[in-house]
Parts: structure tokens; C-alpha cells; sequence
């Protein structure tokens, strides 16, 4: 057995030696120390020793598998730091090379535009107010002067989730929310989403709006023309045109559309090739939002007196300023998230 023993001994060292990666290495380990190793099978096969050399055999035994360990040992650290040396050499980072830069994050347009309206308003006195996107009907219509039996409920296609639950279709209940908690003076903005059952190159299912309103004692028309025109003047510059139109909306009376010259031919109705224009429709005006004076039955519903309070309101499409600050005319572009669209903002 010992002549056995030195030579598993001679064998697994110059086994070892020879070795130039790990995959040689674990299988000369296997060879020799693995379960059906050489050196593992003379170890089992001790008890056919004779009893009186089984002591000296038993202990040459392990300072060969000792040795054998200590050789695989230096000769895997030997080849661990041949690897990393390798590795650091080939692909060392040359600091002087240009970075690669990681895209950068753009503010969606219809958020930019949104910023810029509330920043206006924000600027002119009025707070920031929000409220829930499913509205219960007495909110979204009723406290609005629009009971279940109104015409004017058709005038908006409605999303029903449950009962007497929808999603809003304006902000306007916010407006009404509101005034169930604070006590005038109030000068107030709602901006957020809304939806209704509508989608074509001008419409979206949802779609973003910023509801104003201010109430107070001695509120008139005047005030309400002088808020709204000094912010389109502000949104689309000092020389834009406003003019007021006689309109109906339940929840105000007197009640006015707003309209600005048309920002495409600049109010002439013609385009620089002279056809006509296709924003304005040759009219030189183009209608951006409603507005009017809080109806008073509006006001009954929060607890408020029409005889000492009055108040205006109005309502703006984000999209509808995005479209024409931008001169775009598919409002789908805005949801389609095309990275092409986006960049350009």
C-alpha cells in the first residue's frame, strides 16, 4: 500500500502542475480526491490492512490528501490572479474615452402647457384645488344645475361606473366642493383629467381641463373679461385678440365663449398660399373656452346668498391651447406616446 500511496502521491502533483485553467484543475481534483478518486479508494480499502501498519499507513495516507489539498489550493489562487491580471489588462477602462449618455426625461407637452396655465393663474392670485375623477351625479350635475331630467346631461357622454357613480366629465364639481367647505372669498383653479364618451381628431376620452371661478361680494362681467383676457394675452401674447360670445351653460348666466383670433392665419382667414385657413375656417376667430357668470341657483346648493355674493366661472381644454400654441391638429398625437412626437417638446 505505500508503494501505492507515493505513487498517487508522484502523480497528482505533476497532475496538478500541469494545469492551465479550471475546468483541468477540478478534474485532476476529481481524479484524485473526488468521491471515486484514486486517493479516496486506497483510503477506503484501510481496513484491509493489516492491523499493526494500519496506524503508519493511515497517517501517510493524510499528508499525501494534504498535500494534494494544499498544491490544488495555491494552484487555483495562482490561476484566480492569472485571470484577474488578464482581465484587468484587457478591458481596463480608459477614463479619457466619451461617456455614453443616458437619455434624458422630457416633461410631456400637455404637462407643460398645464404647468404654464395653473403658473399663470397661480401668478393672478387664484389657489390650486382637486378633486376625485369619480364623481358622484349630485356633484358632477345636480349641485350644477343640471337635474336628471336636463337636456343638458346630453350634451356630455357620460362614463357610468356604478349607480350614481361616473367619471367626471368636467372639473367643475370641484367647484362645488369648494364652496361646501370654505366661505368666500374664493379665487380658485381645478386642473386635471376628465372624461367623456367622445374620440376623433379633435376629441379624447380623456382629456384635460382647468376649471377657475371666483366669488365674492361684488363680482361682475367685467371682472370675468378682464381675468380671462389677460391670461390668453399672457398664454398667447400681448397682441392677441379676444372676443366674448353670447353661449348657454347650465351652471352660469350670463354665459360667454371665448374666442381668440385664429393663431394659424393670424385672423385674416387666408393662409400664406392663400387658401383658406383650416383652423379658423376662413371666420379669422377660433373658440378656446367657456365661460359665465355663476348661475345663483348654483349657489343655493352650497349654502351660499345670491343676493350678497356672485361669482364667475370658466372652463379651458389643455389639449385645445396645446393644439393651437403648437399648431397640431390630431389630438391622438398626445396619447400615442411616440418618442419622435415628444422629443420635439
Amino acid at each position: 500500500m505505500r508503494a501505492d500511496l507515493e505513487r498517487i502521491r508522484r502523480a497528482a502533483l505533476a497532475d496538478l502542475d500541469r494545469c492551465a485553467d479550471e475546468g483541468a484543475l477540478e478534474a485532476a481534483r476529481l481524479r484524485y480526491l473526488g468521491r471515486k478518486g484514486e486517493l479516496t479508494a486506497v483510503l477506503r480499502g484501510m481496513r484491509d490492512v493489516a492491523e499493526a501498519e494500519r496506524p503508519a499507513m493511515g497517517e501517510l495516507a493524510n499528508t499525501i490528501k494534504a498535500e494534494v489539498e494544499e498544491r490544488l489550493a495555491t494552484i487555483r489562487k495562482r490561476l484566480d490572479e492569472g485571470r484577474l491580471a488578464k482581465s484587468l489588462a484587457e478591458e481596463r477602462l480608459d477614463v479619457t474615452l466619451p461617456g455614453i449618455r443616458a437619455p434624458r426625461g422630457r416633461i410631456h407637452p400637455l404637462m407643460q402647457v398645464l404647468d404654464e396655465i395653473v403658473g399663470i393663474f397661480v401668478g393672478m392670485g387664484f389657489d390650486v384645488a382637486e378633486g376625485p375623477e369619480i364623481e358622484d351625479d349630485y356633484h358632477n350635475f345636480e349641485a350644477l344645475n343640471i337635474p336628471r331630467d336636463h337636456p343638458a346631461r346630453d350634451m356630455q357622454d357620460t362614463f357610468f361606473v356604478s349607480g350614481d357613480r361616473v367619471l367626471r366629465t368636467h372639473t367643475s364639481p370641484v367647484q362645488i366642493r369648494v364652496m361646501e367647505s370654505r366661505r368666500p372669498p374664493l379665487r380658485v383653479i381645478a386642473p386635471g383629467a376628465v372624461y367623456r364618451q367622445d374620440d376623433d381628431v379633435t376629441h379624447s376620452p380623456t382629456f384635460h381641463q382647468v376649471e377657475g371661478f371666483w366669488v365674492d361680494a361684488g363680482i361682475t362681467f367685467g371682472d370675468l373679461k378682464g381675468v380671462l383676457s389677460e391670461f390668453l394675452r399672457r398664454f398667447f401674447g400681448a397682441e392677441t385678440r379676444v372676443r366674448f360670445r353670447p353661449s348657454f351653460f347650465p351652471f352660469t348666466e350670463p354665459s360667454a365663449e371665448v374666442d381668440i383670433g385664429c393663431v394659424l392665419c393670424a385672423g385674416s382667414g387666408t393662409q400664406a398660399d392663400a387658401s383658406p385657413c383650416r383652423m379658423c375656417k376662413q371666420s379669422g376667430w377660433v373658440e378656446i373656452l367657456g365661460s359665465g357668470m355663476i348661475d345663483p341657483n348654483v349657489f343655493g346648493f352650497v349654502g351660499y346668498d345670491p343676493e350678497q355674493l356672485s361669482g364667475f366661472a370658466f372652463g379651458v381644454g389643455v389639449e385645445r391651447l396645446a393644439m393651437l400654441r403648437h399648431g397640431i391638429g390630431d389630438i391622438r398625437l398626445f396619447y400615442e406616446n411616440d418618442l419622435r412626437f415628444l422629443r420635439q417638446f
